[in-house]
This record gives C-alpha cells, sequence and structure tokens, in this order.
C-alpha cells in the first residue's frame, strides 16, 4: 500500500523532484538575516548586502537581521550566532572575507559553528561563477551548512558574487533546503 506522501513523489517522478514537491507543500516565507564582512564597507556603500536583502524581499521573504562586521573572526562568529539565535531566522548568509588574503578569515569563522557542511555548495557556486568570471572562480572559498535547523552561507563580497549566489542557487533551492534541515 502506497501511502499519500509516496504517491505524490511517484507522480513527481521520484528522487529530487518529490522532494521539491514536498518542500513546496510545506514552504513558508523565510526570514533571513544577512552579514557584511567588511572593515571598510557601511551602510551606504554596502553594495553585496543591498543586493541580497533586495532579492529576498522581492522573493516575498523577510530580512530580520543586517550588520556589517569586521574582518575578524569572533566578530563574524558573534553576528553570525545572534543572527542564528533570533526567532524567526531560517538562513543566514555573509558575504566577503573569503578570499585568499591574508585578513580574509570568514570560512575560518564559519566552518566551527556548522553542524553539517553542504559540500557541493562550493563546487557548483565555483562553476556558476567560472562562467561568469573564468578560471579566477578557483580562487572563490565559499561554503554551506546547516546549524541548528538553520542554513549559513558564506560568499565572495562582490555585487557579482552576491547576485550569482542569491538568485541562482540560493532562492531557488531555499524551500527544498529549509525542508531538508527541517526534517
Amino acid at each position: 500500500m502506497t501511502s499519500k506522501k509516496g504517491a505524490r513523489r511517484k507522480a513527481a517522478g521520484g528522487g529530487p523532484a518529490g522532494h521539491r514537491l514536498d518542500a513546496h507543500r510545506a514552504h513558508r516565507k523565510a526570514g533571513a538575516a544577512v552579514i557584511t564582512v567588511s572593515s571598510t564597507r557601511t551602510q551606504k556603500t554596502d553594495e553585496s548586502g543591498a543586493i541580497l536583502c533586495a532579492a529576498f524581499e522581492e522573493a516575498g521573504h523577510r530580512v530580520l537581521y543586517r550588520a556589517i562586521v569586521k574582518d575578524d573572526v569572533s566578530h563574524v562568529q558573534a553576528a553570525v550566532r545572534d543572527a542564528l539565535s533570533m526567532a524567526g531566522v531560517d538562513v543566514v548568509v555573509t558575504s566577503g572575507g573569503t578570499g585568499m588574503a591574508k585578513g580574509d578569515l570568514t570560512i575560518e569563522a564559519v566552518l566551527p559553528l556548522l553542524d553539517k557542511r553542504a559540500d557541493g555548495w562550493g563546487d557548483v557556486f565555483r562553476s556558476v561563477s567560472r562562467e561568469e568570471i573564468g578560471n579566477a572562480a578557483m580562487l572563490t572559498r565559499s561554503v554551506a551548512g546547516t546549524a541548528g535547523g538553520k542554513w549559513v552561507f558564506a560568499i565572495p563580497g562582490s555585487a557579482g558574487a552576491a547576485r550569482t549566489a542569491i538568485a541562482k542557487l540560493i532562492l531557488p533551492e531555499l524551500e527544498h533546503m529549509l525542508w531538508e534541515a527541517r526534517r
């Protein structure tokens, strides 16, 4: 005997398509946090943060937390922890501090906070980025994973990286990712 859930998945073709169908049915608008990691940007000059916030809001989600923090492990970790502790926040995106320079420490700050890593994230992000910026994409460090049932992404700080991450990867899969993290 097939359950209703099993019948829906079978009708959707099973596998990821079935998961997306279940995720879509469980969908609710997400609460987002956007954290820019920079020692020089201000709210007025933070283009990548503005792009991320606008994209979340245009997709019908709520931005509940926004901060700009210095390139410092303790500052980044404190902001991510603050965002994760907020009621209603489902996804945290940090922008900046992911490069290869000595002062780029966002990856080192975020990794210890994750319960589970989405190891494929960086590969997919670099693959999509390579189509846009060429082989320099191999210098991109970007991680994602879950912490306490919420998603955390650390992406590069350029406006192009913000557009790519949010429009091509995060928003199209957000319902599915949140559903997976909560089950």
